[in-house]
């Protein structure tokens, strides 16, 4: 079944809402999938009082998400009324805690947040690293909402006291949206609460945690109609009264659904603030050692793993705030290809807060490896487009060597807007990548979520095979293909020397 049209005027929208780190995007898509309007509304900069916390304001995003809103619907020249769904993405792992009235108690430890290392080992001694797998089929990660939580309970008592509900960053936007406690699959899967292979929250984990089964969300598959646009919300975002809202995905499910990484042997590379290799499964498949995660996809009945780099568009953004400021990211890139392959032997570590794949190590701490006297600033950029690009071939390396199959892979995200470094992504994997006519990823796949919960599509899988469409093709070149691998053997063993100092 394909595209259902509606009838009456063509203008009709539908409304994707990413809730990113850097800014909240709302875009409108039309009934056939065309990104017709975005508009982003930015955060303020997240907190980070000591070394590797990260918190945001929770009523900051709800303030950025109603000014994107308006934005989005300004562009169009179109009214709340020609909305026809919404769907909600976001970054993920957040902890967003709520009292009975329903105000947020504290700002929100988000996803780069390390501080609960301390809490993770807890875990492990108490419950088990094989009871804790067994129930969510992930190891817990200091990135992760459980540790979070816990860390709040352990070092601020007074506040954990007032918590009567927890919340995802997409979901308090929901809350305020419709005033439902409700979250989704993939999203409840980055908690460390979620029995993943159940699709259902584990019971046995909470048990045994001594946490109340009540401050948790409902959680609904991704397609599936969470709520409606209040009259509060309508007031003061400009949407109609009684939109519905779908339940949507965490970024990366929801950016895989914007992909059309919803089938075995898809794969896509996303590089954001963090960077995502992530690879469709038909059944849950793990990884022995925990280096990759297993979650629920925005596709019902399916599931995913994906490596994360914490550090990847970060790096970039790093360098340009304190070593290039005010320089347009095109052009570093720019004259990063005035440097020669290989960076004259620079190599970058972008462990800029922590690391997820292939390390599970918040500790691990960046920077360059092999400066001298003869590199230049373009050496400088360069190695550090090289060093994001070989943690991703990590990533890819670790699935495939579960035995998933990889037969494409599509990039996305603000690298693939540099051909650079696409082409550079090609070569470091040794093989053909693609980009897509739209780039937008999560709030894109947020919107064609709501298109399938809505009834104009019948399935995930109908509306992305419809709508997506590969552009252009980067064939790896050979000569680089063997100086990047060369590069990344010596990348892999960099870690390892440099932990013992640490």
């Amino acid at each position: 079944m394909g595209c259902i049209l509606s009838k009456g005027s063509s203008e009709v929208y539908w409304l994707g809402i990413d809730v990113g780190t850097g800014g909240t995007r709302a875009l409108l898509v039309d009934e056939r999938g065309r990104v017709r309007h975005a508009f982003t509304a930015h955060h303020e900069d997240m907190r980070m009082e000591r070394p590797l916390w990260a918190e945001q304001r929770p009523e900051n995003w709800w303030d950025a998400a109603q000014s994107a809103i308006r934005g989005v619907l300004g562009a169009a020249g179109a009214s709340g009324k020609d909305v026809r769904g919404i769907g909600l993405s976001g970054q993920m792992h957040g902890l967003v805690l709520l009292d009975e009235s329903d105000h947020v108690i504290r700002p929100a430890l988000i996803w780069c947040d390390q501080r609960s290392q301390a809490q993770v080992d807890s875990i492990n001694a108490s419950v088990g690293k094989g009871t804790v797998l067994s129930c969510i089929a992930n190891p817990v990660l200091t990135g992760f909402t459980l540790p979070k939580l816990l860390w709040v309970r352990d070092n601020e008592p007074k506040a954990f006291t007032r918590v009567r509900k927890i919340l995802l960053p997409k979901d308090y936007v929901r809350f305020k949206l419709t005033g439902g406690y409700v979250s989704d699959v993939s999203d409840a899967s980055g908690t460390a609460l979620f029995d993943v292979v159940r699709r259902r929250w584990s019971n046995e984990l909470i048990e045994r945690l001594g946490l109340d089964a009540e401050i948790l969300p409902r959680v609904l598959e991704s397609q599936e109609v969470s709520g409606v646009v209040s009259r509060a919300a309508a007031a003061s975002t400009g949407l109609a009264e009684g939109v519905p809202v779908v339940a949507g995905a965490g970024d990366q499910a929801a950016s895989a659904v914007g992909n059309g990484i919803v089938e075995p042997g898809r794969v896509s590379c996303t590089i954001g603030t963090s960077g995502v290799v992530f690879a469709h499964t038909a059944s849950p498949s793990y990884d022995p050692a925990g280096r990759v995660h297993t979650f629920c996809h925005a596709v019902p009945g399916a599931w995913h793993v994906m490596g994360v780099t914490q550090g990847a568009g970060l790096s970039l953004q790093w360098f340009r705030r304190n070593l290039a400021p005010g320089v347009e990211y095109d052009a570093l890139t720019a004259e990063a290809g005035n440097a020669p392959a290989g960076s004259q032997g620079l190599y970058w570590l972008p462990y800029l807060m922590g690391e997820r794949t292939p390390h599970l190590d918040a500790f691990a701490r960046g920077g360059w490896i092999g400066l001298t006297a003869k590199h230049t600033r373009a050496d400088l950029i360069r190695s550090l487009l090289e060093g994001v690009a070989y943690s991703q071939k990590d990533c890819l390396d670790i699935i495939e060597g579960m035995g998933v199959m990889v037969d494409s892979i599509r990039l996305s995200g603000g690298g693939a807007r540099s051909g650079f470094w696409c082409q550079m992504f090609a070569d470091v994997f040794g093989r053909r990548v693609a980009t897509l006519e739209t780039e937008e990823g999560s709030a894109y796949g947020a919107a064609l979520l709501s298109m399938v919960g809505t009834g104009q599509y019948a399935s995930v899988l109908n509306v992305c095979n419809e709508v997506i469409h590969e552009t252009a093709s980067l064939a790896p070149r050979t000569a680089e293909v063997d100086l990047y691998a060369r590069g990344h053997k010596i990348y892999q063993a960099l870690y390892p020397a440099l932990k013992v100092i640490q």
